[in-house]
């Protein structure tokens, strides 16, 4: 697998959050927690690897604020240092949904690369670590790990909804279903702190 060992993924995380500040670093951390988490119990994940996709689903960010071209920036910079596959996860761990209508925010990109992202959505085949982030992706706050519900609302309330939105719900809590299958157990066993964050009086 083309990924960055976990001293570079520090130093690429480290170096974006000080490219542009943002609660977007904290919710990547939790996703990847998440993400290690649930692996250590899934045969065909490693913990590490997740540990690291989860840091980099994000890592997009670091080019400014933007809102669906982040995925963009993520995948063109990965792939200029030579990871693909963590590349591949900046892309696709926001269509649970395979069809690329289907988000939450705007298109703030060119033509050109919203019909790069459309072909590639479309045309690539799920593996487990695509379907990984895009349930970690949904279990996890800037404050930390949570129910999906809480995170799904929390979204819906920042973007608005659209056609898409109850679909898109859908197929994450099917994700849910189907790794909670492999694992033998509920998802939220697993989590660090998702019951204190989901349910414990917190000061904005």
């Amino acid at each position: 697998m083309k990924i960055p060992g976990l001293n570079e993924t520090e130093n690429y995380l480290s170096e974006a959050e000080s490219l542009n500040p943002g609660l977007w670093f904290q919710h990547s951390i939790y996703v990847a927690k998440a993400a290690e988490a649930i692996a250590n119990h899934h045969p065909k994940l490693d913990p590490e690897k997740a540990y690291i996709l989860g840091c980099l689903h994000d890592i997009g960010r670091r080019a400014g604020r933007t809102q669906m071209r982040h995925i963009i920036d993520g995948y063109d910079f990965l792939i200029s240092e030579g990871f693909e596959d963590a590349a591949r996860i900046c892309l696709t761990h926001s269509f649970p949904v395979q069809d690329t209508n289907a988000v939450f925010g705007e298109w703030d990109c060119s033509k050109t690369e919203r019909r790069f992202v459309d072909d590639y959505i479309t045309g690539v085949e799920y593996t487990e670590y695509d379907r990984l982030f895009q349930l970690c992706d949904a279990l996890a706050l800037p404050s930390g790990c949570c129910l999906i519900e809480k995170r799904l609302v929390d979204v819906a309330l920042r973007y608005g909804t659209n056609q898409y939105t109850v679909p898109k719900w859908k197929a994450t809590l099917d994700i849910q279903k189907s790794f909670e299958k492999v694992i033998g157990q509920s998802i939220y066993n697993i989590l660090p702190g998702v019951i204190e964050n989901t349910f414990g009086f917190t000061e904005n």
